[in-house]
């Protein structure tokens, strides 16, 4: 019997008929916390608020009821995705000659195993994400559950980490800074970090620079090579979009991406395809303390892999209204943001970087001939370089980071650009 996958956190819903013996399997797979059974209720609604309540924390949870028919089903999926999260079906559908020898009324167990087979195909139309069915006891009891984390919660790696902001195909820029934080070219063009260390590179490595090929081969080896760590930006997701043949405007740069590539070969190009669609829409690192995001992300998002939280991941906070010069109009969700962990992102390019609370902007708009910047962390240093050129010239004039106070971080924001490296200040010290 092969292992059962079971994404975690996700809702995890038991699907079967009376006597199925869902409540026997839960007992045996998962810590009794993680199950709400629905005979402990009274009512649907106190049912669906106790799920509700471990999934609002990010939890797994085990709903433990009869679920044959698509109609009992449509709620529990529903408030998984209230709350960001995939819903996974164990289905039990045993033999009905079974069934009515555990008890089953044989009227209520032909018309529900019925229903369950009828509409058993059709599950992943009903937004289940994951399902597995066993068929008969012997199913059942071999049965072994293993979790797997999201694609976000990468919480097991502690660093120490170098975050760096938007390259936009800045190769030279790109070399000037890894050098500057201590990494070293070897003989085959790889860059090997300091021991212990791990580079994070927050997306948009494309476009609008000078050599977007070559900033994706020098990221690409890295992350091989377990050098580095990369999360999906919108330009990125674009590339993305056009190497698989998809319609896309070659505007912003991704025209003279393409050229690069198509000028490389076939197989820099599905190489290129294939590190893209593996990249995840964020991080969660040290133990929850810390999140990449290319265009940062609410804590509610954290560690969530839904639609919502890769889009906000990708876009942040857009609602498909556009503004001057066709731009989208993006909401900023730094100022009002009180997670716990602190939130390195780009997306938006300011002249400095920019502390705001537990967050920081790490995007200083390399490409418009501003500077290319990288956190150290947990030493919460700042580094840049300036940029050598200006390759493209920006829609409307970068802003100013802007702030007051002293964040959560003991960092005081509106910290001038620091021309070398340099400790952010601490609680009492002045910017």
């Amino acid at each position: 019997m092969p292992e059962l996958t079971v994404p975690d956190p996700s809702l995890v819903v038991l699907v079967g008929t009376a006597r199925a013996g869902q409540s026997t399997f839960a007992a045996r797979h998962f810590a009794p916390e993680e199950v709400v059974s629905r005979a402990a209720f009274g009512d649907e609604e106190a049912f669906l608020t106790a799920l509700g309540a471990r999934l609002s924390r990010g939890l797994l949870a085990v709903a433990d009821t009869d679920a044959a028919r698509p109609a009992l089903r449509a709620p529990l999926v529903a408030l998984a995705r209230e709350f960001d999260l995939g819903t996974t079906a164990l289905v039990l559908d045993l033999p009905r000659p079974l069934l009515e020898a555990r008890g089953a009324d044989p009227a209520a167990a032909v018309a529900q195993v019925a229903e369950l087979r009828r509409t058993l195909p059709h599950l992943g139309a009903e937004h289940f994400g994951t399902v597995h069915v066993l068929r008969s006891p012997e199913e059942v009891d071999a049965a072994t559950l293993r979790r797997a984390p999201l694609p976000p919660d990468r919480r097991e790696l502690r660093g120490p980490f170098d975050f760096i902001g938007d390259v936009h195909g800045c190769l030279p820029e790109l070399r000037e800074l890894l050098g500057r934080l201590d990494y070293r070219e070897g003989d085959a063009g790889l860059w090997t970090p300091p021991p212990g260390r791990t580079a994070v590179f927050l997306g948009d490595l494309t476009d609008r620079g000078p050599d977007s090929a070559g900033t994706l081969r020098l990221v690409m080896a890295m992350v091989r090579a377990g050098a580095a760590l990369c999360v999906r930006g919108n330009h990125d997701e674009k590339l993305a979009r056009a190497l698989e043949g998809r319609r896309v405007s070659p505007a912003h740069g991704l025209g003279a991406t393409l050229a690069q590539l198509e000028a490389a070969g076939p197989g820099l190009r599905a190489e290129v395809r294939a590190f893209l669609e593996a990249l995840p829409a964020h991080l969660v690192l040290n133990g929850g303390r810390v999140v990449a995001a290319h265009a940062g992300l609410p804590e509610r998002y954290q560690g969530r892999d839904s639609a919502r939280a890769r889009r906000f991941s990708l876009y942040g906070d857009v609602d498909g209204r556009v503004g001057e010069g066709g731009l989208p109009l993006r909401g900023d969700w730094a100022p009002g943001y009180g997670g716990e962990a602190l939130v390195v992102y780009g997306h938006t390019p300011h002249t400095a970087p920019r502390w705001l609370g537990r967050t920081l902007n790490l995007d200083t708009g390399c490409a418009f001939g501003g500077h290319l910047s990288a956190l150290r962390y947990p030493e919460l240093e700042v580094l840049g370089v300036p940029a050598r050129a200006v390759y493209a010239e920006p829609a409307r004039p970068l802003p100013a980071p802007y702030g007051g106070g002293h964040d959560r971080c003991g960092v005081v924001p509106q910290r001038p650009w620091p021309e070398q490296t340099g400790a952010a200040p601490q609680e009492g010290e002045q910017a």
